[in-house]
Parts: C-alpha cells; structure tokens; sequence
C-alpha cells in the first residue's frame, strides 16, 4: 500500500508540475487578491475539481470515455475555443492604467469559483492526463491500495494548489508582477491552445 501511494504522489506531481492555464490562475489569484484569505476560494475550488476528477478515473469511467472515439475530438475543439477567448480577456484584463488593471484582476468569490471550475474541468489536457495516466495507472491496484493511491493523487493536489498561492503571494507584492502575471497566464492559454490543436489535428 505503501508503494501504491509513493507511486500515486509521484506520478500526480508530475502532471500537475507544468504551468497549465490552471496553474497559471491559482497563481496569478494568489498574487492579485489584497488578503491570502481572499485567494482561498479559487485554490479549494481547483482542488475539489482535481479531486472529482481524480476520482472518477480511478472508479473507472476513464475505460469508457477512453471507448468513445468522438468524445476526445469534441473535447479538443471545446478546449481550444475556450482556451483562445479566455486567454484574449486575459491579456485584455491589463485595462489601460494600473489601477484597473488590479481591480480587474480582485475578483469577486464567485466569479473566482466559476472561472477555477471552468479552467478545470473544460481543461482537455488536464482531463486526457487525469483518465488516462492517472485512471490507467490505477487499474495496476485493487482494494486498499488503489485507495492509497487515489489518496495521493488527491494529496498532492490540494498540497500543490495551496503552495502555488503562496508562492504568487510572496511575488505579487513587486510593482509590475500583476500585470505580467496576467500577460503570462494568456500566453499559457494560447500555447495550450496550439497544443489542443496540433493533438487534435494529429489524432
């Protein structure tokens, strides 16, 4: 049980660790919100996201969106679109002088929550890795130790969302850090985006 887990940490660490459009929100929230408590929301929301999902492939549906040939391209052609518009809001969020640039950048609980569940679960590449590295491996264990690994999977999760809001905390006091967090958070979205195209495009 113990190897499951270390394998189930591990491996989750190892998809979660490139700045995905995901990523790149928790981090930038973490830097623009005025308090740490303000920035709490948007981390537990990514993480319950990654938790569901997390969930759901070990349970196994990943074995039957991975047998349904169309539901990979539509989730593809979803993500692109999604990716392309939010990451032109994004960069158009800088406004046109600081100060609203950072009021634009405060937003509210909710607007904070729906976004972190759209950037989530719309998230194709986050989605394909999570059924079908995360679900794959999970089939290797029964019983307790597919728990423990689903555990871990979940741990590292909740463990890495918080520390990326801390992190962009400790940064984002530095005059210019916020409106370079969010040029950056688009052109994260726009290379995902170009991503999703070439996997689609190649099959």
């Amino acid at each position: 049980m113990i190897t499951a887990f270390v394998h189930g940490f591990v491996l989750a660490f190892g998809l979660i660790l490139p700045l995905g459009p995901q990523n790149a929100f928790v981090f930038s929230q973490g830097a623009a919100q005025p308090r740490w408590l303000r920035a709490i929301p948007v981390v537990v929301t990514a993480a319950l996201c990654d938790t569901l999902l997390i969930l759901l492939a070990v349970l196994g549906v990943s074995v039957v969106v991975l047998a349904i040939p169309w539901f990979r391209s539509v989730l593809l052609i979803a993500g692109i679109v999604f990716l392309t518009v939010v990451g032109w809001l994004t960069w158009r969020s800088d406004g046109a002088d600081d100060d609203q640039a950072e009021e634009a950048s405060r937003w509210p609980v909710g607007r904070q929550v729906m976004f972190a569940v759209s950037i989530s679960l719309l998230n194709p590449h986050a989605i394909l890795d999570t059924i079908g590295v995360i679900g794959t491996s999970s089939l290797s264990y029964t019983g307790p130790a597919r728990a423990a690994f689903a555990a871990a999977c979940v741990l590292n999760s909740w463990l890495w969302f918080f520390g990326l809001m801390t992190a962009g905390r400790l940064v984002g006091h530095f005059e210019g850090v916020k409106k370079w967090l969010n040029r950056a958070s688009a052109v994260v979205m726009w290379l995902s985006a170009i991503y999703l195209l070439f996997s689609l495009l190649g099959g």
